[in-house]
Formats: structure tokens, C-alpha cells, sequence
């Protein structure tokens, strides 16, 4: 009998979306008191406006991720247009209009796997910094 990771290619879009998941889910069933993480400073470095909001604390990643996570298994999008309006990353799509759609499909996925491996490492960060707080050892 096949595990359920087996059936798909270890690169697969829904793999990664699933590791995101658990890792969420991890980090969550960790975390019993995530009011310890504010006021800790995230060690990544902020470089843009958009970044700084989210990159205020430990506290506020936590729940930026929870957040993604939702979205992620709900398959909905936000319907907060203030946030969309205001991140530096809202391009006009214009100059991609005319690129050939498998490209722009394959451009898209490059990003969204970028993205989703990004979260994930940055989830399981909070997790062992979280624990570290508590003095637990990992």
C-alpha cells in the first residue's frame, strides 16, 4: 500500500502544499502559548516597506502563517483588497499579456513553489525558536 506522499513526484505542487500544511499543523499543536512569541524579533531581514509589516515579530509571522495555511486549504482568496493594494509585489501584468501562456504557467508555478518551500522553512524556524523559548530542546 502506497502512503499518500508516494503517489506524487517529491516536486509535485500538491506535496509541497501538503508539507506546508503539516508543517503549520506542527507548528501549531507546538506553539500552546503563542503570546511568548511577541515581542521576539524574526532574524530575517526586511528589505522593503511590504516586508516590514510582516517582519515585526514572531507573533505576527505566526499568525501571517496560520493565515496562508487557511487560504491555502480553503482555496479561497482573500477578499481584503487593502492588503493586495499595498504590497510591493502588485504588479501590473501587462508586459506578460503577450508571453506565451505554457511560459507564463511555468513562471507562475516556479514562483508559487519558491513561495511555499519559503513559508515552510520560515514555519518550522518559529517552531524551534518556540521551543527554544520554553527551553525545550529540539
Amino acid at each position: 500500500m502506497q502512503s499518500s506522499e508516494s503517489k506524487f513526484s517529491r516536486n509535485s505542487l500538491i506535496l509541497t502544499l501538503k508539507r506546508y500544511s503539516t508543517a503549520v499543523r506542527n507548528m501549531e499543536l507546538t506553539i500552546l502559548l503563542p503570546s511568548l512569541l511577541r515581542d521576539v524579533p524574526s532574524e530575517e531581514v526586511c528589505d522593503c516597506e511590504a516586508a516590514e509589516e510582516t517582519c515585526r515579530d514572531l507573533y505576527a509571522n505566526y499568525l501571517m502563517l496560520k493565515a496562508i495555511r487557511n487560504t491555502v486549504e480553503s482555496s479561497l482568496a482573500p477578499s481584503d483588497d487593502r492588503k493586495a493594494k499595498n504590497t510591493a509585489l502588485n504588479l501590473t501584468m501587462e508586459p506578460y499579456l503577450d508571453t506565451d501562456p505554457e511560459a507564463l504557467f511555468h513562471f507562475h508555478l516556479k514562483g508559487l513553489f519558491s513561495v511555499m518551500n519559503d513559508l515552510t522553512k520560515k514555519t518550522q524556524s518559529i517552531t524551534k525558536k518556540y521551543l527554544e523559548i520554553v527551553g525545550v530542546a529540539n
